[in-house]
């Protein structure tokens, strides 16, 4: 369960997000956070630590840039937990578009017979 905690913050929530569509520099994973959380690029470079540290994230040198990646298999465990209640959901909302479909068709408005 240590992805609900690593994602429990929203600077490393949106840092998953941007590295979800795909490889990023630490450069441009900082302006995109930095851009929406005015947070330093030292903050930044901490938080995308904190993500290296726990294998969340994975990084390489491409000259002399750093280039971050998920890391495969790294959010596994929220996966697992969301399946285990998808279920629930998927039984509720089923049961709300079959309440929906009853009360569109409850209101119905009559049609005027000639």
């Amino acid at each position: 369960m240590k992805s609900f905690a690593l994602l429990a913050d929203p600077v490393r929530r949106r840092i998953v997000e941007v590295l979800a569509e795909g490889e990023a520099s630490a450069g441009s994973v900082g302006r995109v956070v930095q851009g929406e959380f005015g947070i330093s690029q030292p903050a930044v470079s901490n938080h995308l630590r904190i993500l290296r540290d726990f294998d969340t994230v994975t990084a390489r040198r491409e000259g002399s840039q750093r280039v971050y990646a998920l890391a495969p298999g790294a959010l596994d465990d929220v996966t697992t937990w969301v399946q285990r209640y998808s279920a629930l959901w998927t039984q509720r909302l089923d049961a709300l578009d079959t309440e929906l479909a009853r009360g569109a068709t409850d209101r119905t408005p009559p049609t005027k017979e000639a």
